[in-house]
């Protein structure tokens, strides 16, 4: 009988590790809920009472449909009482176990009580064992030294759940020793770099990111492997969270600091045990993983001066049995991989960009525009013109008088065509400034800060097409309530006033405004982003949200100058106002009249425009990703979920509620923690309970 393990299991049956925020914090479901999925799924009814078979939890609830030795040895999880049924007693206490800490520890110790007696004899480890796919690749010696110390000479001896764990920990370590015994026939010490990667392989795949597995033997360079390495390599990927831990306090948080060798094994003796062999590895295999054979010839010169950062961590790092997933409306995948990146998949992606911008745009919009319309009003407002009235005295009074002259509608004036403007606007700052970093990110997923600068720039420089029409149609709409008893102006008006090239008058003190904003907005948003992730590296949608915001305040605060001149270029100049000719002029006429302190006119309410704004624009932006994915094989917004396992959401099976949620995932850990499989099943088809068929 062929084997399958468990993470291809739940691969072909669809399912996921949907607890976003780990079994341990998982909510209790309330028993008048959990007795209705239990009456749903159990068949057999015994003195007026509803039992589930296994055929019932197995294939029918949790939906696998392994053959019947499987689905027994999986029933038995649940079914503690070891009758072949599951009571709803027993249904509610498994879902009460998921929820606990040590879930996966219990659950992987109910697979082995085959008595349920809350130990574990030798009989039941082997009965159980000899069915994994490990045992048919690594015949262990289970009458060995290893066996006899936990379950003593004669085998007599039964373990509880606390020895147990430790067992279980120990136990595939012993494996993998076994395994390097077989291979190194000779007793050097030594084995082939085929032998280390076949080892790896079979016996410690539950460990091997993609990228690890296919460097297993470049990272050797094809000589044999010591039995120190083979110990250091496999103790490095067992603590990769550690280690993320160590470069973290190395970096102070910074995940996108690059550190070298010796300042990661500095904080390595600071926190832990991680010993420098284990580190030397670490830089191998990101070297073997990043670069190409050129630098195998010249390694010991290029690794001494080798930087690494968190996202070479995250490659290596094998995945978590429960992960921060977003759930998502949709889930498309437009290429199989990165190679099939045909120019007319990047012009999709684009445009899938663009669109979801211009929805997070006009969102942002509307949530600040009243601000928007008062900074506009502040910053028109001339206290060194032949007037000398002075309609506001700041921005609160002109909020209030807005309300009260024009109604709570009066705040927004204008904002039909801010939003006909505003949507691709912001569409093409969001969309450039992504294509832009795309284009300057290297093999490793980081950019340089000059890279991201100019991303920024070139986002700013390109929404000034839009920008400037949607802004002088926008401010002279702004200010004409002013007017009392003056003539409705209109959007439609406007424009036809202007013409083509009136719309883009003021359009250099645009440029000037836009370019640097952007080139300071964006690299804060993403270094700010960076930091208020967790762990992990996953984003809270407030994350975001503060993120933005941060961002906003010194991009906005910094190039109100240029905004102050922008204004003042398109507002049409009433009788006895200053008039300006351009951008050089608007400075200097404003600066001999109003003095410098007229440049920062409005900032106030700019900043308390702007940072919000773009706030809500960039959390929308990327929640919108994360709900409408679409994967383009190109590059995904940071921070929006930890490296995920290869299964759909949308086949997550609803009925798997409060501590239900982790139940496919905890099977799943069984493989990727303990490095455990069960045989394959008869079927890829899922087998309905026979009340379902009914």
């Amino acid at each position: 009988m062929k084997s399958l393990t468990l993470e291809e299991v739940l691969n072909l049956c669809g399912m996921v590790a949907y607890c976003q925020e780990g079994p341990m914090h998982l909510k209790r479901c309330s028993t008048e809920k959990l007795r209705e999925i239990f009456t749903k799924y159990a068949t057999q009814e015994v003195n007026g009472e509803l039992y589930m078979t296994s055929d019932d939890f197995v294939r029918g609830f949790l939906g696998q449909s392994y053959n019947e030795e499987s689905v027994t040895l999986l029933a038995g999880i649940a079914d503690t009482s070891k009758d072949g049924l599951i009571s709803f007693a027993e249904f509610q206490a498994f879902e009460g176990l998921l929820c606990t800490p040590d879930a996966l520890y219990k659950t992987a110790f109910q697979l082995f009580d085959r008595n349920g007696n809350g130990s574990v004899t030798y009989s039941e480890f082997v009965d159980v064992f000899k069915k994994t796919d490990l045992h048919a690749k690594i015949p262990f010696k289970l009458d060995g030294p290893f066996i006899q110390l936990y379950f003593g000479k004669d085998r007599q001896r039964t373990i509880n759940y606390a020895e147990f764990s430790q067992f279980l920990h120990d136990f595939h370590e012993e494996c993998a020793l076994e395994a390097f015994r077989m291979k190194d026939t000779s007793g050097s010490g030594f084995i082939s770099a085929l032998d280390f990667q076949d080892i790896m392989v079979n016996v410690k795949k539950h460990l091997l990111t993609a990228d690890v597995k296919d460097n297993l033997v470049a990272v050797t360079e094809g000589h044999k492997v010591s039995f120190p390495y083979f110990m250091a390599f496999n103790s490095l990927l067992n603590n990769m969270e550690l280690i993320k831990r160590i470069y973290l306090n190395a970096t102070g948080g910074n995940r996108t600091e690059p550190i070298t060798k010796d300042e990661l094994l500095q904080s390595a003796q600071t926190m832990s045990q991680i010993t420098p062999l284990e580190i030397d590895i670490l830089f191998q295999l990101t070297g073997a993983i990043h670069q190409t054979g050129v630098w195998w010839k010249r390694r010991k010169v290029i690794e001494k001066n080798r930087r690494i950062v968190y996202g070479d961590l995250s490659s290596i790092a094998p995945e978590h049995y429960t992960k921060h997933i977003t759930t998502r409306l949709t889930e498309i995948k437009a290429v199989e991989s990165p190679a099939d990146r045909s120019i007319f998949i990047q012009m999709l992606e684009s445009t899938y960009r663009f669109t979801l911008g211009s929805v997070a745009g006009a969102v942002g919009a509307t949530a600040v525009y009243p601000i928007d319309l008062v900074k506009t009003r502040m910053q028109n407002q001339r206290t060194g013109s032949f007037i000398g009235e002075v309609a506001y005295r700041n921005s609160w009074d002109c909020c209030k008088k807005v309300i009260r002259h024009e109604g709570f509608l009066g705040l927004y004036r204008g904002l039909v065509p801010q939003l006909m403007g505003v949507a691709p606007e912001k569409a093409i700052k969001l969309t450039v400034n992504d294509f832009v970093r795309d284009k300057l990110t290297d093999k490793q997923g980081q950019i340089p800060r000059w890279g991201e600068i100019l991303a920024g720039a070139c986002a700013g420089g390109s929404q000034v097409i839009f920008t400037n029409p949607l802004e002088i149609v926008k401010i002279r709409l702004q200010v004409a309530g002013e007017i009392a008893g003056g003539a409705k102006v209109r959007a439609w008006n406007v424009v036809r006033e202007l013409g083509l090239f009136g719309l883009y008058k003021g359009a250099r003190a645009c440029l000037l405004r836009d370019v640097p904003f952007s080139a300071i907005y964006f690299p804060m948003y993403a270094h700010t982003k960076a930091a208020f992730a967790d762990e992990e590296g996953y984003n809270h949608p407030l994350t975001l949200l503060a993120a933005g915001a941060i961002a906003g305040i010194p991009a906005a605060s910094l190039v109100t100058p240029a905004d102050v001149i922008k204004t003042r270029l398109q507002v049409v100049a009433r009788t006895g106002q200053t008039t300006y000719s351009g951008v050089i002029d608007a400075a200097r006429k404003i600066m001999a009249e109003e003095g410098p302190r007229a440049f920062w006119k409005g900032t106030v309410a700019r900043v308390f425009r702007s940072s919000p704004q773009f706030g809500v624009t960039l959390v929308t932006y990327e929640l919108l990703q994360r709900m409408l994915y679409v994967d383009f094989g190109g590059s995904r917004p940071a921070g929006s979920d930890v490296a995920q396992a290869k299964q759909e959401l949308s086949k997550v099976n609803p009925d798997h509620i409060g501590g239900y949620q982790a139940a496919l995932p905890m099977l799943n850990g069984i493989e990727t923690k303990f490095g455990l499989s069960l045989p394959r099943f008869a079927s890829t088809l899922k087998v309905p309970s026979a009340k379902q068929a009914s």
